[in-house]
Parts: structure tokens; C-alpha cells; sequence
């Protein structure tokens, strides 16, 4: 929670908490990157309205942290947001549309981008939405790896229907995030899946790509919900000008999802 990692340049991973500026202007004024990829964030939509120090420390002063020493390095900064900017009343967002998060945590994430954007020389925004993989990424099991595994259980599950998103895999988004590295991109990109769907339409779709039982998926609606945070209806992010500008274009889900049975057979 709250680190990023780097590569000195013995190769070592050093790992660094982001709200400690004293660390990571060590090991940015050691390293001096040219490419800084900030990921780090206290995502646990529920923890952030729980615990309000934490999720701003981490997300709002740890992206000022790194966006500063950064921008002494003159390293071109590539900030991972997230589609919670929004306040989810439309759907289909561009780069240009209002923000207006709903919950805490897209308070804190809304002012990072405003840090990146008004501090850095050279930046992107990537504003990512329900990232997917084959594999836990920091011990945080997915929406997609939680679907299947309760397929593959015969377990039942209640999955909504009234919050729609772009399921991104983080593969596709990964090549995204290189080439506007390696190019120099800057501005706010939505990288994101191409296809707006709702989740228990996401779910449908990983049982069919999976050839598994589509009717342990159970419909429910968010008001069933025992949540802290209020979620947005409609964050789904138009990706028209990532795949404009971008050769490794947003993928649409059905191709997406066939990757993704792929490398988990890997």
C-alpha cells in the first residue's frame, strides 16, 4: 500500500512509500529516471471513506511527492488515475468532461491529477477503469479472477447490473502506458477497454469465454450493496482518443477476454 518500485541503476527493485518524501527524493535524486510510471494508491474504495488520512496521504500528498521530485529530475510522469473521477451520471466520458467524483477515493485520485497536471513539465493522465488480469496484481484478487473462481467452484454469485464500466485488461493497458512512454504522449488519455458494459454483463461474458455455468450468476442491483462508499451508475470512459493516437489500440471486451483465457493458460 502506497509503493512503487523502481530500478536503481545496479538493477536492484527498491521499494519506496510514497508518502515519505525523504524516501522517494533519495531514490529519485539516485536514480535520476527519465520515466517515472506512478501506480501507487490506496484503491479499497471503502478503506478511503473509512479511513479519510490515509487514502489522502497516500493518494493525494504521495502523487505530490513523486510529482515533484519528478519534475526535478525532468522525468516525463506517467500517472495512473482511475475512472472515479467521474460522477457517473452520463457514461461515456471524454478526456474533457467535467469531474466530479462521488466518493473519497476518487476525491484523492482527482487531486493527484490536478497535482500532475498543474506541476509537471511533461505528464500524461491515464485514467484506466476496473482493471483485469490474470493474476493478482499486489495480492488483490480481481473482478475477473473473483468471477471465475466462484464459477469454477459452482458457487452462486450476485453480481450488479446497475454500474456500468470498461473492464480493462491490464496487459492491453500496460502496451498503452509504453508507447506513451516511449512516444512522449502527453495530455490526459482514457486507457481503458473499448466496450461499455455493466458487471453482471462482464461477468456473463467471462463464463461464455471460460465455457462455464452462466447461471450461477445471479442479478442484483447496488442497493443490495453493504457498502460505505457510494458508487457511481456510469463511469464508462470513451477511449476514442487513445485509439486515434495510439497503436496499441484499446481492445474491445470479446478480444480482451480472449487474451486473457490465454495467458492464464500460460
Amino acid at each position: 500500500m502506497g509503493y512503487n518500485q523502481h530500478e536503481t541503476k545496479a538493477g536492484t527493485p527498491v521499494r519506496i512509500d510514497v508518502t515519505d518524501r525523504t524516501s522517494v527524493q533519495a531514490v529519485l535524486d539516485e536514480v535520476k529516471p527519465e520515466i517515472v510510471i506512478h501506480t501507487a494508491a490506496l484503491t479499497n474504495v471503502d478503506l478511503c471513506e473509512r479511513d479519510k488520512t490515509l487514502a489522502w496521504r497516500v493518494n493525494a500528498e504521495g502523487t505530490r511527492n513523486v510529482a515533484e521530485f519528478s519534475l526535478k529530475c525532468k522525468a516525463f510522469l506517467v500517472y495512473v488515475s482511475t475512472d472515479y473521477v467521474f460522477s457517473g451520471e452520463k457514461g461515456m466520458y471524454n478526456e474533457m468532461d467535467e469531474t466530479k467524483p462521488v466518493n473519497y477515493y476518487g476525491i484523492t485520485k482527482l487531486e493527484g491529477e490536478r497535482t500532475v497536471t498543474t506541476l509537471m513539465d511533461e505528464w500524461c493522465v491515464a485514467r484506466p477503469s476496473v482493471i483485469y488480469g490474470s493474476t493478482p496484481a499486489a495480492g488483490k484478487v480481481n473482478f475477473a479472477l473473483w468471477v471465475l473462481d466462484k464459477l469454477k467452484k459452482g458457487e452462486t454469485m450476485k453480481v450488479i447490473v446497475d454500474q456500468y464500466v470498461s473492464p480493462t485488461l491490464n496487459t492491453n493497458l500496460a502496451e498503452m502506458i509504453l508507447e506513451v512512454v516511449e512516444r512522449r504522449l502527453n495530455g490526459v488519455y482514457h486507457l481503458a477497454g473499448a466496450t461499455p458494459v455493466n458487471r453482471y454483463e462482464f461477468a456473463l461474458l467471462l463464463a461464455e469465454t471460460f465455457n462455464l455455468e452462466k447461471n450461477l450468476i445471479v442479478p442484483s442491483s447496488s442497493s443490495e450493496m453493504n457498502w460505505i462508499a457510494k458508487r457511481p451508475r456510469d463511469t464508462s470512459l470513451n477511449v476514442e482518443r487513445a485509439s486515434k493516437n495510439i497503436r496499441k489500440k484499446p481492445l474491445k471486451i470479446e478480444e480482451a477476454l480472449k487474451r486473457l483465457k490465454e495467458e492464464m493458460a500460460l
